[in-house]
């Protein structure tokens, strides 16, 4: 029954909130996150506060790690071995910590990210400043709690005579918190807290005056004096951390990058792997050789370059893309009165000088107690060698000690603590020196005693002597700042002609979307119809570019994919080249490349004039899409497409201040020919406006880009097989969204219907029947007719049926003329 009685009946909800809520202020409040009062984490403060206690200090041999992790362990820390010594060999190192902790002979570990040796092999003891965090501990300074099973007592904060939060910063992840605090100059941290002490309502503007921001032990470069101080004012911030570095001329006029400090908590050894990764894929080109020179002289990395490369367009760019420059987010959160606070510059030091005055206040009552008390010894001690007679009689005539002591009190009128130091007195201090000596130290006492009270009882003396010790501090312990501090952060541009080497390259197109780039020699060793191509595909752009220059690429799915000339695969001619899908994850399966357009600068001034095959029609300007940040894998839109069956069927690169127009020619072999004023400039999602008022059934086929005045020849292929040329012009200029004219005749039976428009001067096009019957013809051949003409058969529909497919035949002709 009573078993019973005891048995709950709980929800896992409230089991697991309840058991997760208690972890996680464990962990929060006694595990990750430093004590704004001392800067440091309880493991932290069990390790110093175990090796004190075992008298591993400075001044004393170093002693086994294993000794002192084992003390640690049993007494005071009751976690894993590991856990207590990576703390220990972290408060060791000189590239972590900005004044360390810990002073370790053997391995213990490196920039490169080595671990230490086994802790049987390193040897440890506390540092000089060790001493100083845990000066007067033993003079009831701070709160002792018991230890895990109340054998022992251990501090739940240590006296700290320096910020060490500061100081030595701290980095740490609990549970819904995280901590990232940097570390500061001994000298500059004590300054500030000196003038905070003198003017307690003083700004963070004020402040930094002294503390001007975080110095790293590793050095480097910090950037952002503004976002400094927003980090300062609210704990959270980010700035730029850089590498030293400076350019070094060498044999042969060659110049090398020489790199002497770098960013702190960055892994040296995959610095330089990263940095000689850049040089073997040849992400850029310049670079000879990565060496990492650091010996016991200090730390250089060396990054040599080829005869005439741009020193500066290759450092900018290992800034950009490896850690030779870092962000820093500033996130200081530390335990403040027993809750994890995100706390500025001004609450951690007006803590830690809350704090100083308790251990300073305590201090100064425990030393007046003291002397207090000495004090009495002294004078009853002065007091018996004044009847020193009396005193040896009292003391004969007496039984035992005891009685001794009891007579002494009633004879003499002496307290219970003199009576004890007299009868305890040797007879060699019976002598003329003692007393002399004795009435030296009660002077001093005296002075003593007024000293320690006027501290108790005055604040600004308690202050003087606060401010005093910070000043030996620094006095003793002060060295130069190691990072530098700039006001501003330095904008990297990197130029193209940095990362791509300039080179003549061919550049090939599909239209099912192979792409690819070949050198001018691969193209000379082959013929040109030896292009790798899969049959049935298109050659849709063949062309000489330079590497420095881009594409885009526009597709009939309404979508523009940009690569710069450089980033496509290079293959030789005979190859395929690479797939669009093989980058792009949006490409659709039925999407095709209908356009492309190169550039060497984005032409900004000029539109994109695309149509749609179910008659929309827009223009969206070239900054719209200017290359996007994801461009490698994601295509953008450039037209939406309101219906799965619609696609564009053109796109043009226009000017818009030209006096141009465009005419569209439909299936049922309407033209219309209007200004491209008429077509509005809108967004690139935007899905256009009507371009053709088309017949039911009916759709665009193609549009092309005329002369408003002038004569544009155009070429009219029909599903017959009848070719026609004629003048653009004969359709005279309408407005927008009308139906237009008949530019063929129209036959009652068996009707032609346009499946194909092109510029009709000086062009080779080839027309496929259903049969897959082929013929090349040149626009010159056919005459220009009117607009009531139908052309002349160029295949018999009769006999192979109707065209399927007509292409440009000139694409290599363009690239042989180019």
């Amino acid at each position: 029954m009573t078993e019973q009685q005891n048995i709950q009946n709980l929800t896992l909800e409230e089991v697991m909130g309840d058991r997760f809520g208690r972890y996680s202020k464990y962990i929060i409040q006694e595990r990750a996150l430093p004590d704004i009062r001392d800067g440091l984490k309880p493991v932290q403060r069990r390790i110093l506060y175990a090796m004190h206690k075992d008298g591993n200090t400075y001044d004393k041999g170093f002693r086994k790690s294993a000794k002192s992790v084992g003390n640690i362990m049993g007494n005071y820390h009751p976690h894993g071995d590991s856990s207590i010594y990576e703390a220990m060999v972290r408060m060791s190192q000189d590239w972590k910590l900005r004044e360390v902790l810990i002073e370790m002979h053997g391995n213990n570990g490196s920039m490169d990210g080595d671990p230490a040796a086994a802790m049987r092999y390193t040897e440890a003891r506390l540092s000089k400043l060790s001493g100083e965090m845990l000066k007067d501990i033993e003079k009831d300074t701070v709160d002792l709690v018991w230890n895990f099973d109340d054998t022992e007592k251990e501090p739940i904060v240590l006296p700290a005579q320096y910020p060490n939060l500061l100081v030595n910063g701290s980095t740490g992840i609990s549970a819904g918190y995280a901590t990232e605090i940097p570390t500061h100059n001994l000298e500059e941290i004590i300054n500030g807290t000196i003038y905070l002490i003198d003017h307690p309502n003083a700004s963070v503007e004020k402040l930094m005056q002294f503390i001007q921001g975080p110095d790293f032990p590793t050095g480097g470069i910090l950037q952002g004096k503004d976002e400094i101080k927003k980090a300062y004012e609210t704990g959270k911030g980010k700035v730029i951390l850089r590498s030293k570095t400076k350019f070094e001329t060498i044999k042969g006029g060659r110049q090398q990058i020489v790199i002497n400090e770098i960013p702190y908590e960055v892994n040296k050894a995959n610095l330089v792997k990263k940095m000689d990764e850049i040089r073997l894929n040849k992400k850029i080109d310049g670079i000879i050789e990565v060496r990492d020179e650091t010996d016991r002289t200090g730390l250089q990395i060396v990054v040599e370059l080829k005869k005439d490369a741009n020193a500066e367009g290759i450092l900018n760019y290992l800034f950009k893309n490896t850690d030779l420059q870092v962000n820093y987010n500033f996130n200081m959160v530390a335990i403040d009165e027993m809750h994890p606070r995100q706390v500025g510059l001004k609450r951690i030091l007006e803590s830690y000088i809350l704090h100083r005055r308790e251990v300073v206040l305590k201090r100064t009552h425990y030393d007046l107690a003291k002397a207090k008390k000495r004090q009495h010894i002294v004078d009853g001690l002065m007091k018996a060698l004044s009847i020193l007679d009396e005193v040896i009689a009292t003391i004969r005539q007496s039984k035992d000690k005891r009685d001794a002591k009891e007579q002494l009190i009633l004879q003499h009128q002496f307290t219970e603590e003199q009576a004890e130091a007299i009868v305890m007195l040797q007879l060699y201090r019976l002598t003329n020196t003692d007393i002399t000596q004795l009435r030296v130290e009660a002077k001093e006492l005296a002075a003593l005693i007024q000293e320690l009270s006027k501290i108790v009882a005055e604040d600004a003396e308690l202050l003087k002597v606060l401010k005093k010790e910070l000043r030996e501090i620094k006095k003793q312990y002060g060295n130069p700042r190691k990072t530098e501090i700039e006001d501003e952060i330095e904008e990297i541009i990197i130029e193209t002609e940095v990362l791509v080497i300039p080179e003549e390259v061919i550049v090939t197109i599909t239209k099912e979307g192979y792409l690819k780039r070949s050198s001018l020699r691969s193209y000379q060793a082959s013929k040109p119809n030896e292009l790798g191509m899969k049959e049935g595909d298109e050659l849709l752009f063949a062309k000489q570019l330079n590497t420095l220059d881009h594409l885009y690429l526009i597709t009939t799915k309404g979508n523009i994919i940009y690569r710069p000339v450089h980033e496509l695969p290079e293959v030789r001619w005979k190859e395929l080249g690479e797939h669009l899908s093989q980058t792009i994850t949006t490409y659709l399966t039925n999407e095709e490349v209908l356009a492309v357009f190169d550039f060497k600068d984005l032409p900004e001034e000029s539109n994109f004039l695309l149509v749609s095959r179910e008659g929309w029609i827009k223009q969206t300007k070239c900054s719209d899409v200017a290359p996007w940040r994801t461009y490698r894998s994601r295509s953008q839109v450039i037209m939406t497409l309101k219906t799965a069956t619609d696609a564009v069927v053109d796109v043009f690169l226009v000017n818009p201040t030209d006096s141009l127009d465009i005419f569209l020619a439909s299936n049922q072999s309407y033209g219309l020919r209007y200004a491209i004023d008429e077509i509005p400039t809108v967004g690139a999602r935007a899905a256009g406006v009507k371009s053709m008022n088309l017949k039911e059934n009916d759709f665009i086929v193609n549009a092309l880009v005329v002369y408003s005045e002038g004569d544009s020849p155009i070429v009219i292929i029909s599903q017959r097989g009848a070719v026609k040329r004629m003048l653009a012009q004969e359709v005279p200029q309408m407005g927008r969204a009308k139906r237009g004219q008949l530019i063929l005749r129209e036959l009652k039976s068996n009707p032609h219907r346009i499946v194909f428009m092109g510029v009709g001067e000086k062009r080779s096009y080839i027309v496929h029947n259903q049969k897959g019957e082929e013929k090349v013809f040149k626009t010159e051949d056919f005459p220009v007719a009117d607009r009531t003409s139908n052309g002349s058969f160029i295949l018999d529909e009769k006999q192979g049926g109707e065209i399927s497919e007509v292409r440009q035949a000139d694409v290599f002709e363009s690239l042989e003329n180019n």
